[in-house]
C-alpha cells in the first residue's frame, strides 16, 4: 500500500511516464516503470492488466501470465483476465489452460461473443469438436447472422460426419426394404418388442421401430454430435418417449443400465460398403452375447460381398503408376490403396467376368472366423484387369434383401469398391484368375495369385 502523499506523487509521476512511454511505442522502457508503480502499491488493480498486455505484446508470456494471476488473486470474477490469460496460455501451447481460462471467463462473462467464439476455436484445435460446437453456437446466438461462426459450425458438422450419410438417408430402397424387415421382426414378436438400434445415425430405423409398433427402441451413436442431431430429431418427430439415444459404442451398452432387458430384435446399418470396415462383426457378436435374447431377430442376417473382374484405364491412373514424364516411377505404386470407393454407374469400365459372391457373412452366428479361401474366376474377354469390383448383397429377413448392383444403384449411400491388384494383369477369354478371397474380420481380402488357363466353373477350393 502507499503509505505517504510522497510516495503516491512518486507512483504517479511514474505512472504518467510509463504511459507517456506506451503511447510513443517504447513498451520496453514502458514496463519497468508499470512494475515500480505495482511495487508502490499505486492502482495495482488498474496497472496490472496494462503491463500484462504490455508484456505480452513484448513475448514474455510467462510473466504476463503472472500479471493475470496477480490480477486474478485480486478480483476472482475479473472477466478480461481470465480472457486475456487464456489467450497467453495459447500462444504459449497450453491448450488445457487456455481452454480452462476462458471457460472461467465465459462463466463470469456470459454474454460476450468474442470469449465464447475464441473458446470454441480452442476446444476445435484440442481436438473437442463436440464441445466445440456447443460453443460456436453459443457464439451464433449471441451474434446472430456472424457469417464466420455460421461457416465454423458448418465445417466442423462436415468434417466429422461423413458425407455419405445424406445420401444414404434419401435412398428409399434401402429405407424400404429395412422397413420391411423391421415391421416383419415386430409382427414376429409381438407389438411392444424391445429394440437395439447400432448405429442409428439419424435415427431412422428407430423411428421406423417406434411407428411399427415396438417397445422401448435403445438406440446407440458413437460420434457424438450425430448422436445429439438423433436426439433433436426424434424429439422433433414424436418419438422421444420411445427412443433413447446413447453416445456410446454398443460394447459399451449393459442390460439393467441403458436397456431394461435384452432386446427381442436387433436393426443396425452399419454395414459399409466393403461390408465389415465399421466392426460389424465384433458389434453383433458382442450384442448377441449380453444385449440379446437369445432367439432375438436380427436385421440383416447376412450380406454377401459380390464382385466382378474388371478392367478401366481411367481406374488404372488411380491405383498404378508406371512412366511418367520420362522417369519410372512404378515403385511408387508399393503406397497404393488396396481398395478405391467409386460409383459404378459414373465411372467407366468393362467387365471381364460374370458377377460371382467373394464373401458371405452370416451375422446371425455366434462368431466369424477370419478366413481365406481359394476362388476362381473365369475370364469372358480378353483385356487387361485392373481388379475387383465389388458390392454389396444384403440379406434383411425372409423375402427381403437389398443390393447396390453397380448396374442399377444410383441414389444411395454405399458406393462400390475397386479392390485394384498390386499391378495390371493381362487376361484371355477362356483363361481363369485364380484369386486369394476372404477377410480379417474388419476388411475384405482381394488378392490375386496366378491366371490358369482352365474351363472349369469357378468354385472355391
Amino acid at each position: 500500500m502507499v503509505d505517504t502523499e510522497n510516495e503516491i506523487a512518486v507512483a504517479r509521476t511514474m505512472l504518467q511516464e510509463a504511459m507517456v512511454l506506451q503511447t510513443a511505442g517504447n513498451l520496453a522502457a514502458a514496463a519497468p516503470r508499470y512494475r515500480m508503480v505495482i511495487e508502490r502499491g499505486y492502482r495495482v488493480a488498474d496497472v496490472l492488466p496494462i503491463l500484462a498486455g504490455i508484456l505480452a505484446q513484448l513475448g514474455e508470456l510467462d510473466d504476463a501470465v503472472a500479471q493475470w494471476d496477480a490480477l486474478i488473486a485480486i478480483d476472482p470474477d475479473h472477466k478480461v483476465a481470465h480472457h486475456e490469460q487464456g489467450l497467453v496460455h495459447n500462444r504459449l501451447g497450453n491448450a488445457d489452460a487456455a481452454i480452462a481460462c476462458l471457460q472461467r471467463a465465459c462463466r463470469v462473462d456470459p454474454e460476450n461473443p468474442i470469449a465464447a467464439n475464441n473458446l470454441a476455436v480452442m476446444l476445435s484445435d484440442a481436438g473437442r469438436k463436440r464441445e466445440a460446437l456447443i460453443e460456436f453456437r453459443r457464439a451464433l446466438e449471441l451474434q446472430p447472422g456472424n457469417i464466420h461462426i455460421q461457416h465454423q459450425i458448418r465445417r466442423l458438422g462436415a468434417e466429422q460426419v461423413p458425407f455419405w450419410h445424406i445420401p444414404m438417408m434419401n435412398d428409399t430402397r434401402r429405407n424400404d426394404a429395412f422397413e420391411a424387415a423391421i415391421k416383419a421382426a415386430i409382427a414376429q414378436k409381438g407389438p411392444g418388442a424391445r429394440v437395439l438400434d447400432i448405429g442409428t445415425g439419424s435415427g431412422l430405423l428407430s423411428m421406423m421401430a417406434a411407428r411399427a409398433g415396438a417397445g422401448p427402441v435403445v438406440a446407440c451413436e458413437v460420434v457424438p454430435i450425430i448422436a445429439d442431431m438423433a436426439q433433436h430429431i426424434v424429439a422433433q418427430n414424436g418419438y422421444s418417449d420411445q427412443v433413447k439415444i446413447h453416445a456410446k459404442l454398443s460394447t459399451e451398452l449393459q442390460v439393467g443400465v441403458e436397456l431394461d432387458e435384452p432386446a427381442d430384435i436387433l436393426v443396425s446399418e452399419i454395414l459399409s460398403s466393403d461390408l465389415l470396415t465399421e466392426n460389424v462383426l465384433g458389434s453383433f457378436e458382442d450384442a448377441k452375447e449380453r444385449l440379446l435374447k437369445r432367439d432375438a431377430v436380427i436385421i440383416p442376417r447376412a450380406a454377401s460381398a459380390i464382385g466382378c473382374l474388371v478392367e478401366s484405364e481411367v481406374l488404372n491412373h488411380y491405383v498404378f503408376v508406371d512412366k511418367v514424364s520420362g522417369f519410372d516411377l512404378s515403385r511408387f505404386g508399393d503406397f497404393a490403396t488396396q481398395k478405391l470407393p467409386i460409383h459404378g454407374t459414373m465411372t467407366d469400365w468393362r467387365r471381364l467376368s460374370d458377377d460371382i459372391e467373394l464373401v458371405r457373412i452370416d451375422l446371425t452366428a455366434k462368431h466369424n472366423e477370419s478366413n481365406l479361401q481359394r476362388l476362381s474366376i473365369p475370364v469372358l474377354a480378353d483385356g487387361v484387369a485392373t481388379g475387383i469390383v465389388q458390392w454389396m448383397h444384403v440379406d434383411l429377413c425372409e423375402g427381403v434383401t437389398f443390393d447396390n448392383h453397380p448396374d442399377g444403384y444410383t441414389d444411395g449411400g454405399w458406393l462400390q469398391v475397386l479392390h485394384n491388384f498390386p499391378e495390371p494383369i493381362q487376361v484371355r477369354a477362356g483363361e481363369t484368375l485364380e484369386l486369394a478371397v476372404g477377410h480379417d474380420r474388419i476388411t475384405l481380402i482381394v488378392q490375386p495369385l496366378e491366371v490358369a488357363v482352365s474351363a472349369a466353373v469357378a468354385q472355391v477350393a
